[in-house]
């Protein structure tokens, strides 16, 4: 079976992981802080804040904008749902916009069109790796004065250029990004998550909400000459990543280039080979973006079976996902109401379908994606003209 995706990890990261089991601080310690220190360096931000998982950096990143009871954020619904919980986590509600025409993200000029006078924030999303296009939402943001935080969680090592300059995504364009090490991304810790900004009062509210609203953290504590007690000021939660999650991360994010680059590569010889397949449109790349292609999403011509296609593929050995859910349509937000056509995101669901891609895939591997994929089509268009000349 050639699955989905697979995370590379090997005996560096399993050593980094010893290391800090043997160290005898296992939870949130010196570890975290050098990954914080390392990440903020390599993507560009004066500063990173390690969390458990990427939707406690959302829940953190919302509050810190200042996100409440009443207000509306800005977003899509084709995204995973956490986005969308965090946002009702605040106590606010979200206001779902269609994503783009030629993409899969958010649409700048659906996102102009949804502001009202209770909207406190935007939260875009850099989906399945491939970078908004953050001039356009800045540009609609500082005239509105609102604030942008940036879901990045598939996003570690893609860049966009920006002024005529490239950069990482994580140096924050808007207020904050939110970095997710799910196994499913381009390096893990297991689970975690990441906030960077450049605004040195919001890194201190996230690190002071990330445990517990404590005023003074237990490795400053532990390491003072004399005895400190600390206060409760703010209500907080217990987000904190540890020490052997934060190992293992650094250890990934030595790795991340030669990932980015490994993956570029077996996309782009996706490319070549889909572009010529009948029935299958490749996903795009902006001239100012560099995706790290976390996910390869392929679009499906009208009336091609995506469900049949996954089937007679896995059949085959070869695994596929169908495209991002779309939150509106799952129950938990079947009561919301909406004002703003969601047809594109929609029609990425249901048309869509995402290929293998992981940086130790083989290119015999990606050639048997490709045979088993061009295959299956064959044997799906095929089989309504057989239906219609009988007929």
């Amino acid at each position: 079976m050639i699955p989905i995706a697979m995370p590379l990890l090997g005996e560096t990261e399993a050593d980094a992981a010893r290391n800090a089991v043997l160290s005898g601080w296992v939870s949130q310690g010196p570890e975290v802080g050098r990954f914080e220190t390392e990440f903020a360096a390599f993507v560009g931000a004066d500063h990173a804040c390690a969390v458990s998982n990427c939707t406690t950096a959302l829940h953190l990143a919302l509050l810190g904008v200042g996100v409440g009871p009443g207000d509306e954020v800005v977003t899509v619904s084709h995204s995973f749902i956490a986005g969308a919980n965090a946002i009702r986590q605040c106590g606010a509600m979200p206001v779902f916009v269609d994503i783009e025409q030629s993409g899969f993200n958010i649409d700048p000029q659906a996102v102009a069109a949804a502001l009202t006078p209770r909207t406190r924030a935007i939260l875009c999303v850099h989906q399945i790796g491939m970078p908004c296009d953050m001039g356009a939402l800045m540009t609609i943001a500082n005239s509105f004065g609102l604030p942008v935080i940036e879901d990045a969680a598939c996003g570690a090592g893609s860049e966009i250029r920006i002024d005529g300059a490239w950069q990482k995504i994580g140096r924050p364009i808007g207020d904050v990004v939110c970095f997710s090490f799910h196994p499913r991304k381009v390096i893990t810790t297991g689970e975690g998550g990441m906030l960077t900004t450049n605004r040195a009062d919001l890194d201190a509210g996230f690190r002071l909400r990330r445990q517990h609203g404590m005023s003074v953290s237990d490795t400053k504590r532990h390491a003072s000459a004399s005895v400190v007690f600390e206060t409760y000021p703010v209500r907080g939660y217990n987000y904190r990543m540890t020490d052997i999650q934060a190992a293992i991360g650094r250890a990934q994010l030595q790795r991340l280039p030669e990932i980015v680059a490994r993956r570029r590569e077996l996309a782009d010889r996706y490319h070549g080979a889909i572009e010529s397949m009948p029935g299958l449109t490749p996903p795009v790349e902006p001239s100012w973006a560099r995706s790290n292609w976390q996910s390869y999403c392929v679009s499906l011509a009208r009336g091609v079976d995506q469900k049949k296609l996954m089937q007679r593929m896995l059949d085959r050995g070869v695994a596929t996902r169908r495209g991002i859910m779309n939150v509106h349509l799952e129950g938990a937000y079947s009561g919301l109401d909406l004002t703003h056509a969601l047809s594109r995101s929609e029609m990425a669901r249901d048309r869509c379908i995402l290929l293998p891609l992981y940086a130790q895939m083989t290119d015999e591997e990606q050639d048997k994606v490709l045979t088993v994929l061009q295959e299956a089509m064959s044997t799906l268009q095929t089989t309504p003209l057989r239906q219609k000349i009988k007929a």
